[in-house]
Order: C-alpha cells, then structure tokens, then sequence
C-alpha cells in the first residue's frame, strides 16, 4: 500500500523577556540550580501571578507577522498534571481563548516551490522545570529555574507531508521569531524546541491515521531524523496487521530511535479551566497597531528587496536573508565595497561563512568586521588585487594582520597591472618555452593554460588575469 504521511508541529519559543511570565525571577540562563526561582515560581501558598506585559507584546508581534488574529480578548487556564518539575500541580497556559489564531507562513521546497502551513493558533504559556539525573546516583534532581518562562507555543495545521517540509517549516519560525527579536532561537540552551505529531494514511484517505507526538526535538537534524524513523516504524506496525498507539514518545539520538514515553493525553484529562488569580487578557487596536509599527523588515519582505534591489538570485537572497544578522552584515558589505551586490553576496556565503562555521563562531564575533570584507572587495574591483590573492589577503585578516590595504602593503601583494612590464614577462615566457609555443601555435589551444601557469608562477600570482590573457594572446599569434 501506498502511504501518506500527516506531520503537524508544536513549537515552543521561550520569550525574551528579562523576567518571568508572572513573576519578577530572571530568566538568564546558566544561574545554579534553584536559584532564580521565586516563592510565585515554587508554587508556594498565597502568593499570586501578575502577567508580563512584555511577553504579551511579543506574542502580539508574532501573529501580526504571520497574518494571524491577535485576540482583543484571550484568557489563562490552569492545566492540571502530576510531575515532580510542576510545583504547583499545573501549569499555567492558554487553551479556548489564545492570543493569537489563524495565521500562515510560507516554506520553501527543494524544487524551487513554496508551500502554504497553516497556522493553528500561538498561545502564551509558561514553562514547567527540569529534572536532572546527571551525576545524581539512584535519585532525581529538580530544578525550578525554568519555572515560569515565558513560552510562546506555536501549533501548526496537519499540513505536512514529509520530514523536510517540517524541517523548513520549523527553520522558517527560528527564523522569523530572532527577526522579531523576540526569541533567541538557541536550541543548545533550550529556547527553541518543538513536538511532533505524525501519524500516515492511505494515500488518497481524507481520514487522519493515529497520531504520536514525539517530544522536545531540539535541533532540525534530530527533528527530520526523528520524523523520518517515527514514519517507518508506524509503516511498519500497520503491514504488520498492528494499530498505532497514540502516545507520547522520546527520540533516542544515540540510537537513531523513538520509543514510548507515557500515552497521550487528551485535553480532558488535562482538566482546563480559566485561572482564577488571573483576569482575561483585554487589548485594544491601539495596542496592536502600535505593536504593528515596531515589526522590523521581514525575512520574506527582505529577501524580495535584495532580488530586486541587488539583483540576486532567489537561492541567494534566501540563503543571505536566513538570520536579521547575516542580511545585515551582507548589506553593509555592499554599501562599504562601493554597491558591488553579486560580489559581496558570494564571499558572505562562501568565504565569510566557510571561516565561520570552521571555528563555530556568530557573525558577532568575526574577527572581520561587514566594513573590512567591503573594502577588501573594493580591492578587487579596482584591479589593486586579484580573486585569488584577495583570499589570502582575507585569511591574514581574519588572523588579525590588519585591515585589507594594511595586509596589502605589508605583504606586496599589489597586482602587476602595468601592460609593459607584462608584456616583457610574456616575452620571456616565449622565449624560454619555444617547443610549446609552436604546439600552441600548431592548434594545441590547451596549451595556453600552461602560459599563464608561467606567468603566474613568475609574478607570484600577482599579474592582473584580463591584461595578462589579452597580452598572451597577442603574443603568441604574431
């Protein structure tokens, strides 16, 4: 039988605010154990919630930005479970009444097409602890840090039909929520982490098959690997003659594997019902179009303008508009190396990148700033340098040699572009090799590559490669 698979995602962004989402703890990762969490955190007697309107704000940004509707009117609900991470026996989130519902993003495909994933609905909520068992023989750990977090839960529509799309669809979210500024995206530190629900069906079924949720992927290989793995096993319980279970479930990264975790709940045993300590939330238009306002340029918005403004292919404006940091590193490089675009976009993702991803470092902590690539550019296109030795010149900035002409200078890497004193180069090549400029001049074109390997070899490369090919060229048809 032929199968279909159905993929939706739940994705949890934690909110950059300083605080937490009902309590004044910080938020800043890395603190000891327990010690960012307050007596409203821990879930102690009497105390009670006042909400962040910061987090409020950016949860309103977000459904702007995706076309959603940001509710005039949401309201918090106590969702009811037993975990030893849970200190108050729920958590607080949003169920009947989100803050934000209905939007859509769209994905690129691998073929060049783009695809349309529904958004369900964007809910506030806030995050539970952590259990540890690092290093804790025989016994659990908890700890409360994370309690209360804000966390903006995005669910997605069923509308994926294979891992990759999840895996774009997911990467298009990172994406956007950093843009907005109101996520960091860090999944190491678990900031972004999604669940996913796949279940098949025969393909041409309007039916949905059983569903699992495989809980808190935390990097798009594990998210595509899990997905796939979820996939064929569930393929393989159904011709088996077996039924799904619907459950949740783990992915074992070391094991490349899924397995059972606990059964899935419903939303009614969840036990929903509107907090008490929390009034509803009421905004009005004033406050979204405020909010409207403040969104910054959006991924799909700038990489229209740089296929239009700097003429760039789709793939390259994509890949250049992936992060806000790495459009604007890549813009400023054009402005500094005087408007040259194509230039400046193949050694942001080549060069640039390559250097990069080699020491694992953020565009933050390059060690060659937008402005230094733009003048070394700049170098290029007034024939100061070649291509090639412009790599050198970059490498020696990246080690900390100085800035482009500095490096230039100190190495005496300035191309020969003075026609005459190439020309005798070129006079004693052919001198020196007559056997080869008769083949040559016989019809053994290929030959002419060894010429300029010649002159190359001669001028340490630094000939200019255009005056170079005509001055050969017209020497070795006389």
């Amino acid at each position: 039988m032929e199968w279909e698979v159905v993929i939706g995602l739940e994705i949890h962004a934690q909110l950059a605010t300083k605080s937490k989402i009902f309590s004044g703890a910080s938020t800043a990762y890395g603190a000891p154990p327990n010690t960012q969490a307050c007596a409203i955190d821990l879930g102690m007697p009497g105390v009670l919630p006042v909400l962040n309107a910061e987090a409020v704000r950016m949860a309103a940004k977000f459904g702007i930005a995706i076309g959603a509707t940001v509710a005039e009117r949401s309201v918090f609900a106590r969702k009811n479970y037993f975990y030893p991470d849970l200190p108050k026996g729920y958590q607080i989130s949003q169920y009947e009444l989100p803050i934000v519902r209905q939007g859509e993003i769209e994905i690129e495909l691998e073929n060049e097409q783009s695809k349309i994933i529904g958004v369900t609905r964007a809910h506030l909520e806030e995050d539970a602890g952590k259990s540890l068992h690092e290093g804790l023989a025989g016994v659990t750990g908890i700890d409360l840090n994370r309690a209360g977090t804000p966390l903006l839960e995005i669910v997605s529509e069923p509308d994926m039909r294979s891992a990759k799309e999840a895996v774009a669809y997911m990467k298009k979210i990172h994406s956007l929520v950093r843009y907005l500024g109101i996520c960091d995206g860090n999944m190491q530190e678990g900031s972004f982490r999604c669940d996913a629900n796949v279940s098949i069906r025969p393909r041409g079924s309007n039916e949905f098959g059983t569903r699992t949720e495989t809980k808190n992927l935390n990097s798009f290989r594990f998210v595509e690997r899990a997905i796939n793995h979820e996939i064929e096993r569930q393929i393989d319980v159904l011709e088996g003659g077996g039924s799904v279970v619907q459950e949740t479930r783990l992915y074992d990264a070391n094991s490349d594997e899924t397995r059972p975790m606990r059964s899935k709940e419903e939303a009614n045993d969840y036990r929903y019902f509107p907090d008490p300590d929390l009034l509803p939330v009421v905004i009005d238009t004033t406050f979204i179009e405020t909010v409207r306002e403040d969104l910054p340029e959006l991924p799909d918005e700038k990489k229209h303008r740089f296929m239009i403004h700097h003429g760039l292919s789709a793939y390259d404006a994509g890949v250049l508009t992936t992060s806000r940091e790495l459009a604007d590193y890549y813009e400023t490089v054009v402005l500094s190396s005087g408007g040259h675009a194509k230039l400046a976009a193949n050694w942001v993702m080549g060069d640039f990148s390559a250097f990069l991803n080699k020491e694992n470092k953020n565009i933050s902590e390059s060690p060659v700033s937008a402005e230094m690539l733009g003048a070394l550019l700049a170098r290029i296109e007034d024939n100061t340098i070649s291509g090639k030795i412009a790599k050198e010149v970059f490498e020696a900035m990246w080690n900390g040699e100085g800035d482009a002409d500095t490096v230039i200078e100190a190495r005496g890497l300035k191309q020969i572009t003075d026609v005459s004193a190439i020309e005798g180069i070129v006079d004693d090549i052919i001198a020196a090799n007559p056997t080869q400029v008769e083949q040559y001049r016989g019809g053994k074109d290929k030959l002419f590559g060894f010429f300029v390997g010649q002159a190359m070899k001669i001028t340490q490369g630094k000939a200019n490669p255009q005056q170079l090919n005509e001055v050969l060229k017209r020497k070795l048809s006389e």
